[in-house]
């Protein structure tokens, strides 16, 4: 299983859980907490009317007073409101009153007047001067008919003289609770899936960052050209530079220790040749043959020259994860400038030039790195020419690539060494000398192309031998 999965999974079981249990509790709490603020109002509510009746109830006067007119009035009211989104039309308040031994003398609803309301636990504790209040149901088998009774004392003085109580059915609070607990449900649900969502990003992010870190040491390890991404905190980028420098401390070892054993390989038949001619040249001999030794000796001088400076330059673009610059370069201008330098060796062996490629084309690239492959396909093309023969130049666009296609007249390449030319140090013999060159300069073209996102193809076709090699186009 994915790292980012399991980092998700994790989150989500945590989240979900902590949002369950916080949901939950606070549903649990929504109903007491409602009832709890309407008994606080009905506690207000008792004892405001348990002075306002405290004269007529010493008197005697309280069924003759104009409170159950006013009580019948109330009933009857239609407030016509609406709280917080649920519409109140009809009052739901039960009130009340018994003298001292607990008789009711007045009731709202006419149902009680004269009944003993003693035993009733605000009546009966309230007359006991304590805090009275109780919960009982209007129909046993239904919860839901449940009505809160709280009750306050008329008092004389200090002696009380009888209780008011006032009810509200639980029913009416139901709308605000269920209301509450919806709203409540929707915002707690939102909240999760935002967390959850927030956590899916962050696993997503988390894991897409490891998944670029190991491609590049993937790409790394498998020695191939890998920019080093760019990540964004703390200790992924911390990471990121870590694995890059380690990459480069490593990369440059190696690679110093194979140039090392490379250069040293290649640089022993030179100077086995150069120090034999030395020695021999210690000697008395003919001056032919001394100048033919002296000859021998320029030659692989210039040999090992050749060969410590491609393979510098191999080396350079071989170290390189990109290009230092990408600029607009005209193909056929550079071509060129690249024929021009080598004019003199064209007119002495009478080769033909066909150059197809149009002026207004141009690749995206860096122009020093172009420069030195288009010279290299050239030395080569110009290497491998019979006197009298054709070099043909020609580019299209394919797929936003510009394909340069470099054709001259030669002998098939063997098929044995077609899939090699590109493989440092390997070289054919030239058909003029018989000699082979330093292998290298293939070797840079194809590197040079990886490095611009194209590539280098070599095959024979009808006549000779075509190069094709794909750059991005300007």
């Amino acid at each position: 299983m994915p790292l980012g999965v399991r980092i998700f999974l994790v989150y989500f079981l945590f989240v979900g859980l902590a949002g369950w249990f916080v949901l939950s509790t606070v549903m649990d709490e929504i109903r007491p907490g409602v009832r709890q603020s309407t008994e606080e109002t009905l506690v207000d509510t008792a004892n405001l009317l348990a002075e306002i009746i405290r004269d007529d109830l010493k008197a005697g006067s309280l069924a003759q007073g104009r409170l159950p007119e006013l009580l019948q009035a109330y009933g009857q009211r239609r407030p016509q409101a609406q709280i917080w989104g649920v519409d109140k039309t009809r009052v739901n308040h039960r009130i009340y009153v018994t003298d001292e031994r607990g008789i009711v003398l007045l009731d709202s609803s006419g149902a009680a007047v004269g009944a003993d309301y003693s035993r009733w636990n605000d009546v009966y504790l309230t007359l006991r001067g304590e805090y009275g209040a109780r919960s009982t149901r209007e129909n046993p088998g239904d919860p839901d008919s449940s009505v809160m009774y709280v009750a306050a004392p008329v008092l004389d003085g200090e002696r009380i003289i009888g209780v008011v109580s006032v009810a509200k059915p639980n029913r009416t609070l139901q709308p605000y609770i269920e209301r509450s607990q919806q709203r409540l449900g929707w915002l707690g649900g939102g909240l999760v899936g935002l967390g959850l969502l927030i956590g899916g990003l962050l696993s997503w992010w988390l894991s897409a960052s490891l998944r670029q870190l190991t491609r590049y040491a993937q790409a790394v390890s498998a020695g191939q050209r890998a920019q080093v991404p760019a990540l964004h905190g703390g200790e992924l980028a911390q990471l990121a530079a870590a694995l890059e420098r380690m990459r480069s401390e490593l990369e440059g070892k190696a690679y110093v220790e194979r140039y090392v054993h490379t250069l040293t390989h290649e640089l022993k038949s030179p100077l086995a040749a150069v120090r034999g001619a030395a020695e021999l040249l210690d000697g008395e001999m003919p001056s032919e043959q001394r100048r033919r030794f002296v000859a021998n000796i320029d030659q692989e001088s210039a040999r090992m020259q050749q060969l410590i400076e491609r393979l510098l330059n191999l080396a350079q673009v071989e170290q390189r994860q990109g290009l230092e610059e990408r600029v607009a370069v005209p193909l056929r201008a550079l071509l060129e400038e690249r024929l021009q330098a080598q004019a003199a060796r064209i007119q002495a062996a009478g080769l033909q030039l066909d150059n197809r490629i149009a002026a207004e084309l141009a690749v995206r690239g860096e122009r020093f790195l172009l420069r030195q492959a288009l010279t290299n396909l050239l030395d080569n093309a110009l290497d491998f020419s019979p006197p009298g023969g054709l070099i043909r130049l020609a580019a299209e666009v394919r797929d936003g690539q510009v394909e340069l296609r470099l054709f001259n007249q030669a002998e098939a390449i063997p098929d044995y060494a077609l899939g090699r030319l590109c493989e440092r140090f390997y070289s054919l013999p030239r058909p003029a000398s018989g000699r082979k060159s330093t292998g290298l300069g293939l070797n840079f073209v194809e590197e040079v192309a990886q490095l611009h996102g194209g590539a280098l193809h070599i095959g024979n076709v009808e006549g000779g031998v075509e190069v094709s090699l794909s750059l991005p186009r300007a």
